[in-house]
């Protein structure tokens, strides 16, 4: 915001940028995202031009969880600062080289995906290529049910857990059946400028691939990760 003029009022410098483009080929398309969606306040950011230019140019670098995480840690900031008499610093996410997986482990139970995205403060959600509106709608359904589980589970009492696991690991079934495995991972990064010092930001990282692409990756045995069954590299 341009401070008002003895000539003119205030102007608006922002801009709104979209986190998840509606065009296809645009930043950070998402061809799962609903497009009654697009324009809704969750998938939009308020940048200034510089930084819409940079973001939409560079979304490799800007990927939409990267855009949501810096959204989140600007409106606790404002949070804070609204509810408090001190101006706080400005928060920031730091990324951590050593918290980015080196791999993801494939999940086959709704513990394990439901562990991974309960308490998570953003998502990294990728898939491969979908060819038909039934995979569109199958992979999209699942991860914004993981997403939506993530959001609200920490919430859940011990019943409500139970069947949001059990549905989550149907779900997994459901697209084994259709010839999609699910690897997970987490990743952490440091928000920085919120009351109390740094803090941990977690990123859950889910990624769906076809079952031909998964079983030219590495398996790893039982006896090898002493994490239980069979579990696959992505």
């Amino acid at each position: 915001m341009a401070d008002a003029t003895p000539h003119d009022e205030a102007a608006l410098v922002g801009e709104e940028c979209h986190i998840a483009s509606g065009r296809p080929g645009g930043p950070r398309y998402d061809p799962s995202f609903p497009a009654e969606q697009i324009d809704a306040y969750r998938n939009l950011i308020l940048l200034c031009a510089v930084h819409h230019r940079v973001v939409d140019q560079q979304p490799g670098s800007y990927g939409a969880d990267a855009l949501r995480g810096i959204k989140a840690a600007h409106e606790l900031w404002v949070s804070e600062t609204l509810q408090g008499n001190a101006r706080p610093a400005t928060p920031r996410l730091r990324w951590r080289r050593k918290t980015v997986p080196e791999h993801l482990m494939r999940l086959t139970s709704g513990v394990a995906l439901s562990d991974l995205i309960l308490g998570a403060h953003a998502y990294a959600f990728d898939h491969e290529d979908l060819t038909s509106e039934q995979e569109t709608e199958l992979v999209g359904e699942f991860l914004q049910t993981c997403q939506d589980y993530g959001d609200i589970g920490d919430d859940f009492g011990a019943q409500q857990r139970v069947q949001m696991t059990t549905e989550l690991g149907r779900s997994l079934e459901e697209l084994a059946r259709e010839g999609f495995y699910v690897f997970g991972g987490t990743e952490v990064r440091e928000l920085t400028g919120a009351e109390g010092g740094p803090e941990d930001f977690v990123i859950a990282i889910l990624r769906v691939l076809r079952d031909t692409t998964a079983d030219s990756l590495k398996v790893e045995s039982e006896d090898d990760s002493k994490e239980g069954p069979q579990q696959q590299r992505g």
